[in-house]
């Protein structure tokens, strides 16, 4: 795993990469770019950004790589969104996170070496040595409560992956469900998903998807929820392994919610780890360190380094984190926190109040581990 960081100090931004790098495959590249001023217009702001992601692209030698998706965290989705430009080629997101250094703009990119890239309606299709991973983001739905705009939601995706030949059970890695005012809509969307998830076939026997489910403004004002996820076709079942960590957490269906901890999907030369939101909780299912940002943060900590020992990975090898804060007067605390931690990895704090009010810090992260599986194709 190699880290840079890139200070452009005249156009206010910082750039944080990770590379994946094997000697004759196919490398990959987390990159979070945070803007460094909050006197900038947003236009201005976003100018810096695309200059940034310019200038490290050539210092990183990723003129060859594809671009696979753009997550931009907005400080103002309404009006911001619409002045972002569209890729041809990548799939974006756009969810109102505002970033908590005082900017207006945060970015995370994923790029890949050796793959091919195309664009198909609102869908991003990556192909790769066989596999073929679908990304499909800003997914929402502007009718009904956000029980209805769920349903819909899934059963809108599932008609995609249909299309594609794949669905929702066997081949979705990952979702992101984006809640306006969690704290009163998070629990319609919990019932409608977990209903979903029995129609197909999902359940406590079987198993879940990794996911976030956080606060997160639409760009479509009438919607509720905006659901970001990919899926990978060409997997055999056995690739995907998905990670508990019982001596730290408990089953998420045992408090009514359905996903997976984490998953950790096997290729033939590398896995990757996929750690869901996760906070500050016991193996019982409880809040721990109620009102204590500190505590809670090295309880989350301990809970993901526990999910990551159990896919045979570690912080060392994490890509990028999210993390996500209920209250902005923590922000400096929590930087703190994460800049004497995880000084190298590319990481974004955003203000995305967690599911349960109690929560006042979560995280999510991305590890890539090196294999030798013979029996899986290479990524």
């Amino acid at each position: 795993m190699k880290h840079n960081i890139y200070k452009y100090d005249d156009i206010y931004a910082n750039v944080h990469t990770s590379l994946f790098e094997v000697p004759s495959g196919v490398n990959e590249y987390h990159v979070i770019i945070n803007i460094i001023s909050s006197s900038l217009s947003f236009e201005e702001q976003l100018n810096c950004v695309y200059k940034a992601e310019e200038r490290m692209k050539n210092e990183e030698n990723l003129c060859s790589s594809e671009l696979v998706f753009k997550r931009y965290f907005l400080s103002d989705i309404l009006n911001q969104s619409r002045i972002i430009k569209k890729e041809r080629s990548c799939a974006v997101s756009c969810i109102q996170q505002p970033p908590l250094n005082g900017s207006k703009i945060g970015l995370w990119m994923y790029f890949i070496k050796g793959v091919t890239v195309n664009k198909l309606d609102d869908t991003t299709i990556v192909t790769h040595n066989g596999y073929t991973t679908l990304l499909n983001f800003n997914m929402n739905c502007s009718n009904g409560d956000s029980y209805y705009q769920t349903q819909k939601l899934l059963e809108n995706y599932q008609n995609i992956l249909n299309y594609n030949n794949i669905n929702i059970a066997d081949n979705c890695i990952r979702t992101w469900f984006y809640v306006r005012d969690v704290d009163i809509q998070y629990a319609p969307m919990v019932k409608a998903r977990k209903e979903f998830f029995e129609k197909i076939g999902l359940s406590k026997y079987t198993h879940y998807i990794a996911s976030t489910g956080i606060c997160g403004v639409p760009s479509n004002n009438n919607a509720i929820l905006q659901l970001d996820a990919y899926a990978v076709g060409g997997l055999k079942k056995e690739q995907q392994q998905y990670i508990s960590a019982l001596s730290h957490l408990n089953p998420t269906h045992e408090y009514g919610v359905t996903f997976e901890r984490a998953t950790s999907v096997h290729y033939g030369d590398r896995n990757h780890i996929i750690i869901s939101g996760t906070a500050s909780i016991n193996n019982k299912g409880e809040v721990v360190y109620e009102g204590d940002v500190i505590k809670q943060t090295y309880r989350m900590w301990e809970n993901v380094e526990a999910l990551l020992k159990e896919a045979d990975a570690s912080f060392e090898d994490v890509m990028q984190i999210i993390i996500y804060l209920r209250d902005t007067a923590d922000y400096t605390t929590v930087k703190q926190l994460f800049d004497e931690k995880f000084n190298i990895i590319p990481r974004i704090i955003t203000l995305a109040p967690v599911c349960r009010p109690k929560w006042l810090i979560e995280m999510e992260c991305v590890a890539i581990t090196r294999a030798v599986n013979n029996i899986y194709a290479d990524f």
